[in-house]
């Protein structure tokens, strides 16, 4: 089968054998997949990967074992259309997710020690399993994963109708966080970034907007959410947030390369400890965020309560994957899709 594998370089392989799914694994063979910002960071070395690449994925069940069900309990059968949660432990290991997450033991999809879904075929364990409505196209499946991301928040902070939230970074993410935050809660969401094009998308869903040199350190926010994918986007959550407020981190991203200015990396790093002195002065509470539910994600796409067609910017065979990549990592690029 084909790969799109990353050892010390991204490469497509042609020639690997179709993998065998271990006790309680099912096979899975890919209909359509999404490059996201983690796939970008691990090509610049983040969490030291190597192997298959991808976690956000839509698939058809080509195997599976006598009696599997997926993670609500239903039968599953070959031919139906599966999402996965992406931590997976081993057998014995936690059922919850929320568990498994944290789990010592796991592995994460196409990240961390488990091979990913950019290949024709991938193995997954059926307890990690969401059968996909059929409400939802192959399309809107594929954001099933950062969606549930972006839920994670609601399942994190308690937020009341006269709270300001802001949602600094106008990605991928950070445009489905503003959704879901509008959606999920009365606060007040405004979502916070640099290019005009992408805050339309959220404009026109009736969320307020602002470029990022628009607004002013006026820290008046109760929680901010940063998404920008940059560590300068620290710096900038900070000088929105009032004293006491809520800081979100859903940013993560590789080391700086050996080429980077050592001179800016200073500056930076002077930058970063005036802001941790900062949290402490102002008692900022900072909550981590990662993975979230998958079961109310792929409620909110049947329902249509969060629009993801506007965030497709490119679509690329996976014998383009390399082609795919480039185009994901140029500036201001949204989801970039691979397909078989």
């Amino acid at each position: 089968m084909r790969a799109l594998t990353l050892s010390d370089t991204l490469s497509l392989q042609v020639d690997l054998p179709t993998p065998t799914p271990q006790p309680g694994e099912v096979l899975i063979a890919l209909r359509q997949a999404g490059i996201c910002n983690t796939d970008l960071e691990l090509v610049r070395g983040y969490m030291g990967f190597a192997g298959t690449l991808g976690h956000e994925f839509v698939g058809t069940l080509a195997s599976v074992p006598d009696c599997a069900v997926d993670a609500s309990g239903r039968p599953l059968e070959v031919g139906c259309r599966v999402v996965a949660e992406i931590n997976c432990s081993p057998p014995g290991g936690p059922s919850d997710p929320a568990l498994r997450a944290h789990d010592p033991q796991r592995t994460t999809l196409g990240i961390f020690r488990r091979n990913g879904a950019f290949a024709d075929y991938l193995t997954v364990p059926a307890q990690n399993l969401h059968r996909v409505p059929d409400a939802v196209s192959d399309d809107e499946a594929i954001f099933t994963e950062p969606l549930a991301a972006a839920l994670q928040i609601l399942t994190q902070c308690r937020l009341s109708p006269t709270d300001r939230v802001a949602v600094l970074g106008d990605g991928k993410l950070g445009l489905l966080c503003a959704q879901v935050l509008s959606s999920g809660s009365a606060a007040q969401v405004f979502a916070i970034g640099k290019h005009p094009s992408k805050l339309a998308i959220l404009s026109n869903l009736g969320i307020q907007t602002a470029l990022v040199t628009d607004v002013e350190s006026t820290r008046s926010f109760d929680l901010v959410v940063e998404c920008t994918g940059s560590p300068r986007g620290l710096l900038t959550s900070l000088s929105l947030l009032r004293p006491r407020g809520t800081l979100v981190l859903k940013s993560t991203y590789a080391p700086p390369l050996p080429s980077t200015d050592p001179h800016e990396q200073r500056a930076l790093q002077a930058a970063l400890t005036a802001a941790l002195t900062q949290v402490v002065i102002d008692e900022i509470a900072v909550q981590g965020s990662r993975c979230g539910p998958f079961a109310p994600a792929l409620r909110l796409l049947a329902d249509r309560r969060v629009s993801v067609q506007p965030l497709i910017a490119a679509r690329y065979s996976l014998a383009q994957g390399i082609e795919a990549f480039h185009k994901a990592s140029t500036r201001g690029t949204l989801k970039v899709v691979l397909h078989p």
